[in-house]
């Protein structure tokens, strides 16, 4: 048996109980082939029966195929019902076993996957933010504190880096929860209509007005007003806003009514807004009201360790949605993504594993399924003490997460001992 599989997997074996519970500890497998027929008892199966519970008391999650020589098919039946993965009933056909054994592996990596993605969302409660960086965990630390406030929120960052997904965990977290949000974006929207957007208007105001129609900000009222592009707002219509901001009042196009409304501004730009307002082309007030408090968003690129857990999450989500059942990345597509500089951010991430998803021949996702070309960088080269502790801190983050968050593991891939690895975590500000 060893020989037929070793080829496509590591093979270990044991000759008796305690070997096998010891190889268990130390590999932690994810199947196991037991033979129920194991000495001292060799012709009953209490013995392989005691093993199959020690094993599953240590290693629930791994996959036990339960070999057996009973002609019946009562030992396979408990075998079953104390938790083992499934039984071959004896003499083994290697070809058909081998097909019992992939499965289970398949179903493993599956859960193994579950398990990351419910462990990740308990490290990260915000409604939708998924991270595991140093550079996201105090983005969400900020989030925590601002979110039971009034203040209005200016959120920085270049594009795709999730911006609206902080400004709806802002909402979320807020004592507003209850009330609508309502995003604009005044980039999308063209100029000569973004006022009636806003602000709404009256019946009879101009050709098109048939009827009296809310603004997005009387819409918001009791809840969040999420102003996305708030740099490339028109410069004529910065007043009415910083008016609103102001007085918490607005008229609708053609009204003469002052209508108050109740609402949380956030606000969002991926422009330099210093810049804008050194060019006449954003006003320097609109800026003091907006800007309460400031929460600026790393790029992607930046963001030591969130590419993997980031793609496997969008993996998980459309492999749901097209109905596919792809287990992973494979090496190479994982380093392809960790080398890639993302001038998209999330936003561009999401797109290229959607697409690779859609493309892929399985069983995982291969490098050339993410279409990812190369991109330059305009960085300029690092100190040895900078290389030095980048390559430290990513070496931390991978083992952490090969290991799945355990200390023990990860001290172990990175051959060190557990109190060196919780200074180091120490240093880095990583939490498991």
């Amino acid at each position: 048996m060893k020989w037929s599989f070793s080829e496509k997997y590591k093979v270990s074996t044991a000759g008796d109980r305690e070997e096998a519970i010891a190889l268990v500890r130390k590999n932690e497998p994810a199947v196991i082939t037991l033979d129920l027929g194991l000495p001292p008892d060799p012709g009953g199966a209490s013995e392989g029966f005691a093993v199959l519970e020690e094993v599953l008391k240590i290693a629930p999650a791994t996959k036990v195929i339960v070999i057996t020589g009973n002609d019946t098919l009562d030992n396979a039946v408990r075998a079953v019902g104390m938790g083992a993965y499934d039984f071959y009933q004896k003499p083994v056909d290697p070809d058909m076993l081998s097909f019992v054994v992939e499965r289970a592996f398949r179903l493993h990596e599956l859960e193994e996957e579950n398990r990351k993605l419910a462990r990740m969302h308990i490290n990260h409660p915000l409604d939708g933010v998924i991270a595991s960086s140093p550079q996201m965990h105090e983005v969400c630390r900020l989030v925590e504190q601002l979110a039971p406030t009034d203040l209005s929120v200016l959120l920085l960052g270049e594009s795709g880096t999730g911006k609206e997904v902080i400004a709806r965990a802002i909402h979320h977290l807020s004592p507003r929860k209850d009330g609508p949000f309502v995003a604009i974006n005044a980039a999308a929207i063209p100029e000569n209509l973004l006022e009636a957007e806003l602000f709404g208007y009256e019946k009879g105001a101009f050709t098109d007005a048939a009827k009296q129609t809310k603004g997005k900000i009387e819409i918001a009222s009791g809840g969040t007003l999420f102003l996305d592009e708030i740099g490339d707002m028109p410069l004529n219509l910065q007043p009415k806003i910083l008016r609103f901001l102001q007085e918490r009042v607005i008229e609708r196009i053609g009204g003469r009514r002052v209508i108050e409304v109740d609402v949380r501004v956030i606000c969002a730009t991926h422009q330099d807004i210093q810049r804008l307002i050194a060019e006449g082309l954003f006003r320097q007030d609109l800026l003091f009201r907006i800007n309460e408090a400031t929460i600026e968003l790393p790029p992607l690129r930046e963001r030591m360790g969130d590419v993997p857990v980031l793609a496997r999450a969008f993996l998980h989500r459309y492999n749901q949605e097209m109905k596919r059942d792809l287990l992973d990345f494979s090496d190479t597509a994982l380093a392809a993504m960790e080398q890639y500089e993302w001038p998209g951010n999330v936003r561009e991430l999401q797109g290229r594993v959607k697409t690779a998803v859609a493309l892929a021949r399985g069983p995982k996702v291969e490098a050339k399924d993410l279409r990812l070309v190369a991109t330059e960088t305009g960085q300029r080269l690092k100190t040895l003490r900078e290389a030095r502790e980048t390559a430290e801190r990513e070496a931390l983050v991978a083992a952490l997460n090969e290991a799945g968050g355990k200390i023990a593991k990860a001290a172990e891939i990175l051959a060190i001992t557990r109190p060196t690895l919780y200074a180091l975590l120490g240093k880095y500000g990583l939490k498991v």
